[in-house]
């Protein structure tokens, strides 16, 4: 799932490019929605599967791995994270609206269709303003190569067989060991499936640009909460678990404000990274004992 993700980001970059579409919608749009792309995957197959209490884990568990986890060894390699734009002015009030809206409605222990369909328009709004105030042109000569156009259908396939046998082997998993899926999820498949983030975060932190792991963190976010549970959300009800509902979601909830805080100074040092590190080490900790 994660290398097919790859070859889908790069495939889509190269296509959007060639149609018109600015650098920017493509960071902010296919990049955040290509390395969310593994979560989608799983969700998606836990629901058609019938095991929709994955989804909220694979959902809870990445953001909360993506702000710890990610950021946090981000900014221990980097010593230091600067930030030269304001994201408190746009990208975190919608984080922090589009998590306290996903708790919001998660509040009855489900999310029904009407709600995925209230987080898929609000992600369709979101996309179509990005594009709308970022109108481009194409460039001149620049036309993808073949390769992308039959990589990106290719990729896609890759991705959601790898979602399918991920949900198998998580229920062969919680059988053979006797865990509950959706702690699986929470831990195991909630770090496979933001390896995509921890990849692009740390080779953007060796090459002085460590800001865009920030960035990074933030549109990932966004799209797991508004679209890897709003989309699977559309084709059926998705369950949350007791454990997540009263345990996990408020965790997640005190990290995404605790990312918006660090985020005041636009300086994110290196022992705010060991702090985020540690306490993915104690989220670790408190999901399995």
């Amino acid at each position: 799932m994660v290398k097919a993700s790859d070859w889908f980001v790069d495939s889509a970059e190269d296509i959007g490019l060639s149609i018109g579409i600015s650098p920017f919608v493509i960071g902010v749009t296919i990049i955040a929605f290509g390395t969310s792309l593994p979560e989608l995957a799983a969700s998606l197959a836990s629901v058609i599967q019938g095991d929709s209490g994955i989804v909220m884990g694979n959902v809870v568990g990445s953001n909360i791995t993506n702000i710890l986890l990610v950021l946090g060894i981000t900014a221990i390699i980097s010593k230091n994270i600067i930030l030269k734009f304001d994201v408190m002015k746009v990208d975190m009030p919608l984080l922090l609206g589009s998590t306290f809206l996903l708790w919001f409605v998660v509040d009855d222990g489900q999310i029904s269709i009407l709600d995925g369909i209230i987080l898929v328009t609000l992600l369709s709004i979101f996309l179509f303003n990005s594009i709308k105030s970022n109108v481009s042109t194409k460039e001149n000569g620049y036309t993808a190569s073949k390769k992308s156009y039959y990589l990106l259908p290719v990729s896609a396939l890759l991705i959601f067989v790898g979602a399918k046998y991920t949900i198998v082997a998580i229920e062969h998993i919680s059988e053979v060991f006797h865990i509950p899926p959706e702690i699986i999820a929470l831990s195991a498949v909630a770090l496979g499936t933001s390896l995509p983030e921890v990849i692009v975060s740390i080779a953007a932190a060796r090459k002085g640009k460590s800001a865009i792991a920030v960035g990074n963190v933030l549109g990932s976010n966004i799209f797991n909460t508004l679209a890897v549970v709003g989309i699977p959300a559309c084709i059926g009800t998705v369950a949350v678990p007791e454990h997540i509902l009263h345990s996990s979601m408020p965790f997640m909830l005190a990290v995404t404000l605790l990312f918006a805080f660090v985020c005041i100074s636009k300086n994110i040092s290196r022992w705010e990274g060991w702090m985020l590190f540690l306490l993915y080490g104690f989220y670790l900790y408190e999901t399995f004992v």
